[in-house]
Formats: C-alpha cells, sequence, structure tokens
C-alpha cells in the first residue's frame, strides 16, 4: 500500500478532525441512550435518525484513523523545477487567464481556497510537470489548454 502524502498543515488539521468527530461519536451515543426506551418494542425516528448519523460518523473515523497510520509528511521543501504535493503552482489557462494552485492531498483539498486534490483532474495532470510545460484537461466547455508558469 502507498503512502498517503500530506502536508504539515493536512496532518495537523487531519488530527483535531479526529478529535472532533470522536467527541461527536461520543455525543452521539449519549444522545441514542437517552432516547432509548428498553420497554419500547419499535424505534422511534429519531433513534433511526441518530444511529444513522453515528454510522456516518463512526465511518469517517475509520477513514481518517486509517488514512493517520499510512502517512507520509511532505516536508515544507518543495521543488521549484517539478510540481509535487506541496507545489504552489501559477498556470495559464487558455490564452490569457491566470490561475494559482496548490497541489495537496485529497483529504486536503478545498476548492474555495484552490487547493487541489492530487488525484483531481488537474492535479494529476500537474504532478511530475516542469515549468513551461502544457497539458489539457477536458471539460463541460470542451478541452482546456494549461501551461505551467512558475512554481514554488
Amino acid at each position: 500500500m502507498t503512502k498517503q502524502q500530506l502536508t504539515q498543515d493536512g496532518f495537523e488539521k487531519l488530527k483535531q478532525e479526529l478529535v472532533s468527530l470522536n467527541a461527536k461519536a461520543s455525543e452521539l451515543v449519549d444522545r441514542l441512550e437517552e432516547v432509548a426506551q428498553p420497554d419500547e418494542s419499535g424505534e422511534d425516528s429519531l433513534a433511526s435518525q441518530l444511529k444513522a448519523e453515528l454510522e456516518v460518523v463512526n465511518d469517517k473515523i475509520a477513514s481518517y484513523e486509517e488514512a493517520l497510520a499510512n502517512i507520509e509528511i511532505v516536508s515544507g521543501k518543495v521543488s521549484k523545477t517539478t510540481i509535487s504535493i506541496g507545489s504552489v503552482v501559477k498556470v495559464k489557462i487558455g490564452s490569457n487567464n491566470q490561475k494559482e494552485y496548490t497541489v495537496v492531498s485529497e483529504f486536503e483539498a478545498d476548492p474555495t481556497t484552490n487547493k487541489i486534490s492530487d488525484h483531481s483532474p488537474i492535479g494529476l495532470a500537474l504532478i511530475g510537470k516542469k515549468i513551461g510545460q502544457t497539458f489539457e484537461i477536458s471539460a463541460p466547455a470542451g478541452k482546456l489548454t494549461y501551461k505551467i508558469v512558475s512554481i514554488k
């Protein structure tokens, strides 16, 4: 099994999220115990809803624990010549539109802050590229041509 790469920041956030999820799971178990009646023959809708929510939280906890057990923290030193996880990349899209992305692991991805997963179509295309290289991505609007402008 290959190691999941995370930045130090992503590792810390993942650990904090796991603590938060464990607290939420504990809270859900407490609420379930409060609404469960030992003499009830059926299950009420609140108990069913809490059990479903607990199952989702437990699945996330298992996923995060598995990720944390199999990680490699990417040092803050990223190549300025080849794109990898942790690279901040400026690309030219088409003829004149420019955008800056930070390539991160799937656990750290946040499109609202231009942090793209190394498993996303753009992330996959960027990994290993160098300044000046171009590549195409198929989008709903058609094929888009990207050119690597800078790597930091």
